[in-house]
């Protein structure tokens, strides 16, 4: 009984590892068949999302290359003014050529405007993604 219990246990194990195995290599061929709209749509989220917390270094590490040679992250938020407090950044539309995607994000924000409260203002923005060294970056002008 104890033989028929262990051979019965060791079989389930290899079936959830099985499952495990074929789930990771599904996951990873759809990570490999994603489109650049598809990349770039994530990646802008993560930038504004970065952004919006606070996250300047992580934010930074989404500018291309090419801009992180010339500026230092401590450059990189002093670009950033106080006068407005981002509430939310929403990626809502990716059109890829080649090398370059252009991304419309939605902005909410609060104006700081003493004695007023102006509530939450919603606009558009576009923002130029580049394909530098095999991946997406945030173009930031130089």
């Amino acid at each position: 009984m104890k033989n028929f219990l262990w051979s019965r246990m060791r079989r389930s194990l290899r079936a959830v590892g099985l499952v495990a195995m074929t789930t990771t290599a599904l996951v990873g061929c759809a990570t490999m068949s994603s489109t650049p709209e598809q990349v770039v749509q994530q990646r802008a989220a993560e930038y504004w999302k970065a952004r919006i917390a606070g996250d300047h270094a992580k934010a930074y590490a989404l500018s291309a290359p090419s801009y992180r040679k010339l500026h230092t992250v401590e450059q990189f938020r002093m670009q950033f003014g106080g006068a407005v407090s981002l509430k939310d950044a929403e990626p809502v539309n990716v059109t890829c050529e080649p090398e370059k995607c252009t991304v419309r994000i939605k902005i909410s924000a609060a104006p700081a405007l003493v004695g007023m409260n102006l509530g939450t203002i919603a606009t558009h923005l576009s923002e130029t993604w580049l394909l530098e060294d095999g991946q997406w970056w945030r173009y930031q002008d130089l």
